[in-house]
């Protein structure tokens, strides 16, 4: 009777205590694990203050306490009322460009609604008519810079005077001050123009996509009788690309200066800039893009000199270049020792030194300080692949100070003047903090955000940590992954499992942080009973450039064998049920999902695909040809380790989704994957979202997705 009693007590307390069950509205609807940050950051040039963006107005605070000290702005306030959706300051603070109406085209290129504020006068007023992008204070703040309709413009901010820089720009044929698709998807850059130090001169770039050929979308409208196509220009691997060049316009003139960028045209320039002498700065990547070099051109004549060139046998990133205030030197970073560092070179491109040494990889290149003892600083897998870490380094005498003092992944924003950092931080087991510190001393001024209210919410849904493995792959490499297991696992049942992964070159998956990809889901389905697992194979970050690079020629090759590896190496675990095991993944990730499920037949019992590349035929010129080059050179690059060879083997449960306005990875890939499959007699399900991007979102579409991923999963796994 005592024994029957003691049960039913802890039967009590364990049912007050349990769990709040995860649902898909949580993590997609009602922000319930929204995590809080610092945004909108912009350091103040006396050091004492920097200004962020909360709701809808620009705030200052003290540096040296982190308190609020005023409102500069209360955008709600003004006439008209403006909802911000960035805004930037003139050199002297005084003006303020305000963007609003913020409307994304592609990923990263959007047009908006300018406003200027004046803070003197308090006085408000648009910019220029239409809609405009990347409207940009020229250094003397007298003129702004902007793009409207694939041309290139500045208005004299005194007189209201707009002057177009270009005027032969036309959808799909000349664009001119921003980028086309293919660069602003693989080389990260959308504005396209560039203010000299003395305001007197714009470089730009002038793209001609005349022989790019076109992709056509079909655009289903709500309530429209007649679907619409969309046609842009979209280079596919082995096709041409935009014919590029860079040009300097003089405003006291209106002269227009041809930057001499070399005879060859099938090239790339991923990156411009004015050095603090007043040169032009020109990188030159070439089509295999496994040689970049630095020019320096002279902005009256065009003519440029050949300054440093980073080579390699495979490809080379498009690396950080910081000129120093001096004059006289760049900082760089490079993989030539085999691991990414950091590099000193003069202005005429002799090495004076490597900065950074070891077995490991810089992350970033945070800054250099200037005056007579100038710091390094930069971030870092030193420690460990899985973690980052901030560090200080005399440029003179190599002395070296890590920063950071929380274990994880740290990243940082470092004032102007590099008195001060703010630190964002998360590990596994804790969610993001951001801290503001004084560089000198190293000294912790506040804490500006810890997510407490996220970390009792994840306590109270029983959201379970990371728990980190390794383990060894067909060639004796050993990986590195986690899993997640259900808060009550018992070590003598038997579970199943689902493994997520991106896979990418250079990508990371498997690091000491909070969350990660979809992790909202995947804590959903530990609570129903699953273990999910997530494994880094050959060829992604972290690890050096002989790890990264080794899927060279071949994608999908080596990241394949690794995920069945995987999946071998969790069926041999005791507590596995190996007969249920799953592979999911998006982009890249549902490339490796679908080759997964086929190539791992007899390991995999259910697979999800979600806009997975099927073809690398039908991916764009500068990431396929990065990593395959050219389907011309390398046929059986892009066609042994294409799912589409490989339909016939299916065994599992395959679900195949993809966005019909997927401008990214086209629809295509699917159609392509669902036609050879039915041509091999093949059953499969799968379903498409009419007019979403490659990221599936907009009038509930995620909350769908989630919901029909939860079904498939539990159905089938």
């Amino acid at each position: 009777m005592r024994y029957l009693l003691v049960v039913i007590l802890l039967a009590c307390a364990w049912q007050g205590q349990a769990q709040k069950q995860i649902t898909v509205e949580d993590f997609t609807n009602r922000g319930t694990f929204r995590s809080k940050s610092v945004y909108g950051i912009r350091w103040m040039n006396d050091g004492r203050y920097y200004t962020a963006l909360q709701d809808n107005a620009i705030v200052q605070y003290e540096v040296t306490t982190g308190s609020r000290v005023a409102t500069i702005l209360d955008a709600g306030t003004l006439e008209p009322a403006l909802a911000i959706d960035d805004y930037t300051f003139s050199a002297d603070e005084q003006q303020i460009l305000l963007l609003t109406d913020r409307q994304s085209i592609y990923r990263r290129s959007y047009t908006g609604v300018y406003y200027l504020y004046d803070r003197q006068s308090h006085r408000l007023r648009k910019l220029a008519d239409g809609r405009q992008a990347y409207a940009t204070f020229s250094p003397d703040g007298q003129r702004v810079a902007f793009t409207r309709d694939n041309n290139l413009y500045y208005i004299d901010l005194a007189s209201g005077q707009e002057t177009a820089v270009t005027t032969d720009g036309r959808f799909n044929h000349i664009i001119n001050g921003s980028t086309d698709w293919v660069y602003e998807e693989e080389l990260s850059i959308t504005k396209a123009f560039f203010w000299s130090p003395d305001s007197k001169k714009l470089a730009y770039y002038r793209f001609d996509e005349s022989r790019v050929k076109e992709y056509n979308m079909q655009v289903w409208h709500q309530g429209q009788l007649y679907p619409q196509d969309y046609r842009y220009k979209y280079p596919k691997a082995g096709e041409d690309n935009s014919l590029v060049e860079i040009y300097v316009y003089h405003l006291d003139d209106g002269q227009r200066v041809q930057v001499d960028i070399g005879t060859e045209k099938d090239i790339y320039i991923p990156r411009v800039a004015w050095t603090p002498d007043g040169q032009l700065s020109v990188r030159r990547l070439n089509r295999h893009q496994n040689k970049m070099e630095v020019l320096h051109a002279d902005a009256a004549s065009g003519r440029t000199r050949l300054i440093l060139t980073d080579s390699s046998d495979t490809y080379v990133d498009v690396e950080e270049l910081v000129y120093l205030g001096d004059g006289r030197h760049i900082i760089t970073t490079s993989e030539q020792d085999g691991y990414r560092h950091i590099y000193l070179y003069d202005m005429a491109g002799k090495l004076v030194k490597q900065v950074t040494h070891g077995n490991w990889e810089v992350a970033q290149l945070v800054g250099v300080s200037g005056g007579k003892r100038p710091v390094v600083y930069y971030t870092s897998h030193e420690e460990s692949p899985l973690e980052t870490y901030f560090y200080a380094i005399d440029l003179k005498n190599g002395k070296k100070q890590r920063l950071s003092v929380h274990k994880g992944v740290n990243r940082v924003n470092m004032s102007g003047d590099f008195k001060y950092y703010l630190n964002y931080n998360s590990s596994a087991t804790t969610p993001n903090r951001v801290e503001l510190y004084q560089t000198r001393g190293n000294k912790l001024i506040k804490v500006l955000e810890d997510n407490a209210a996220l970390a009792a919410t994840a306590k109270e849904y029983g959201l379970v940590p990371k728990e980190f493995f390794t383990m060894t792959t067909v060639d004796g490499t050993r990986l590195n992954g986690y899993m997640l297991k259900p808060a009550d696992f018992d070590p003598g049942k038997k579970y199943p499992v689902l493994m997520y992964q991106y896979s990418g070159p250079g990508s990371q998956s498997v690091t000491n942080s909070w969350g990660g990809g979809h992790y909202y889901w995947h804590q959903m389905l530990v609570q129903k009973g699953y273990i999910i697992v997530v494994v880094d194979g050959r060829g992604t970050g972290g690890r050096g450039a002989a790890f990264k690079k080794q899927t060279y020629l071949q994608l999908g090759k080596l990241e394949v064998e690794d995920q069945i590896a995987a999946a071998r190496y969790l069926a041999g675990l005791p507590y596995v049920d190996a007969a249920r095991i799953g592979i999911w993944g998006w982009s890249y990730g549902g490339y490796m999902a679908s080759l997964a499920i086929l190539r791992g037949a007899d390991v995999f019992a259910a697979a999800i695909a979600v806009a997975p590349v099927t073809s690398w035929r039908f991916y764009d010129t500068i990431y396929t040809e990065r990593f395959l080059r050219t389907p011309q050179e390398n046929p059986a690059g892009y066609d042994d380790n294409s799912p589409l060879s490989h339909a016939s083997e299916l065994k599992g449960k395959f679900l195949l989704i993809h966005g019909t306005g997927d401008d990214n990875v086209h629809f295509q890939n699917s159609v392509a994957l669902a036609d050879a499959l039915i041509a091999a007699g093949k059953q499969f399900e799968s379903f498409y979202y009419p007019d979403r991007a490659h990221g599936i979102y907009r009038r509930q579409a995620r909350v769908h997705l989630y919901t029909m991923m939860t079904d498939f999963i539990l159905e089938n796994l």
